[in-house]
């Protein structure tokens, strides 16, 4: 049984933070952050666990490695954040040495902040030691990389922790692709980790991020406009495909009795709608994959020390986890899930959010669901 720490890989709204805290309502509000309740509910196992939430954004978003441009014009936004030096060298140093502390450690984070934008070709993080490519080099006639590596010279800027400040933003780097890696983090610590994957239908998802980029919501977000590149699904089934193709995660058990050998990962995807309708099924079949002796008091967090911890955790990104924080406990959810035809759906999305809101939507979500149905099929059965 793997004893490595525990990745919860992930999308936005997908209830992964409730599932990182243990805990749910029982009611199920448009906004609530299903990675949210994930986090929750092992942030009641600190007897065993360590849990880490979200670092990764803070070198995709504000550091000198920043693959977004959400802030790329905003460096008052970015010196505030007081994320602006960090880069995923040190955020993986914060691992290691939460590491230290004698419990296994439980990361719950945002797949994409570890994947270029877009599509773009992944190159290994300065940080990391990506090999710069040398001058003159970086055609895929001369290296095998598909395109110039940040249409310069090939040269590195990654100096006094600022890479290529000749460019902006900082990504493309200068460096080279390892064969097949969709993200910026070598293979050879990616082994490190205990990854699971937990999804949620982009038809769910997808209107709760974009309420987190309108009015009211994005004056306490910060974030002010929809970027369809951050739904996720396209970056999370590429990594999974990633990790299972070079044996980081695999095989699923053939049976419920089962074993699985020395130093082998289940594939353990977990649907967050599943989770709302059988909380108490799911998360113990996650603690048998995982290696965590299931209890259940870890669906319930309702003491002033759970919700302090809670605010402490989800801090640095205001709007996007307060459902999560006012909940108590993880709960079946006490009504049927009812089922919504397209048409009811854009309705709902064009009075809550315009016609042109509506559309941008509806054209994320179609974007989306075949990467969703394709996780969907590995999806824990209970």
């Amino acid at each position: 049984m793997s004893t490595k720490p525990i990745f919860v890989a992930t999308h936005p709204r997908a209830c992964s933070t409730a599932f990182e805290r243990a805990s749910l309502i029982h009611h199920f509000p448009v906004g609530l952050q299903m990675a949210d309740l994930c986090a929750q509910v092992f942030m009641t196992r600190r007897d065993i666990l360590n849990c880490i939430h979200e670092p990764f954004g803070d070198a995709f978003y504000f550091g000198p490695e920043r693959m977004s441009s959400r802030y790329e014009n905003d460096e008052k936004a970015r010196e505030d954040s007081d994320f602006a030096n960090s880069t995923f060298k040190t955020i993986f140093e914060n691992i290691e040495r939460e590491g230290e502390k004698g419990k296994r450690l439980f990361i719950k984070d945002i797949t994409h902040y570890l994947v270029p934008p877009n599509g773009q070709l992944a190159t290994i993080a300065p940080s990391l030691g990506g090999k710069t490519i040398k001058k003159g080099v970086g055609t895929n006639e001369t290296n095998g990389i598909q395109g110039k590596a940040n249409g310069t010279n090939g040269t590195s800027d990654f100096v006094n922790g600022h890479a290529n400040s000749h460019n902006k933003p900082p990504f493309p780097y200068d460096t080279e692709a390892q064969p097949g890696n969709p993200t910026v983090v070598p293979a050879e610590i990616l082994k490190q980790f205990h990854f699971t994957f937990l999804i949620r239908h982009p038809r769910h998802s997808i209107p709760s991020y974009y309420r987190c980029t309108v009015p009211p919501l994005n004056k306490i977000t910060g974030f002010y406009d929809f970027m369809p590149s951050e739904a996720g699904y396209d970056e999370l089934r590429r990594v999974f495909d990633f990790l299972v193709e070079n044996k980081q995660v695999g095989p699923t058990r053939s049976s419920e009795h089962s074993e699985l050998k020395d130093g082998e990962v289940s594939i353990t995807v977990i649907d967050a709608d599943d989770l709302l309708d059988n909380p108490e099924g799911i998360v113990s079949a996650y603690c048998k994959e995982v290696g965590i002796n299931y209890t259940p008091e870890m669906l319930i967090w309702d003491t002033e020390e759970d919700h302090q911890r809670a605010r402490d955790a989800f801090e640095k990104w205001k709007g996007f986890h307060e459902d999560a924080i006012n909940s108590t406990s993880l709960k079946p959810r006490d009504h049927a899930r009812k089922k919504k035809t397209v048409e009811s759906e854009d309705e709902e999305w064009r009075e809550k959010y315009g016609e042109e809101g509506a559309k941008v939507i509806r054209e994320c979500v179609n974007a989306n669901i075949q990467d969703y149905e394709y996780l969907k099929s590995f999806t824990i059965r209970v």
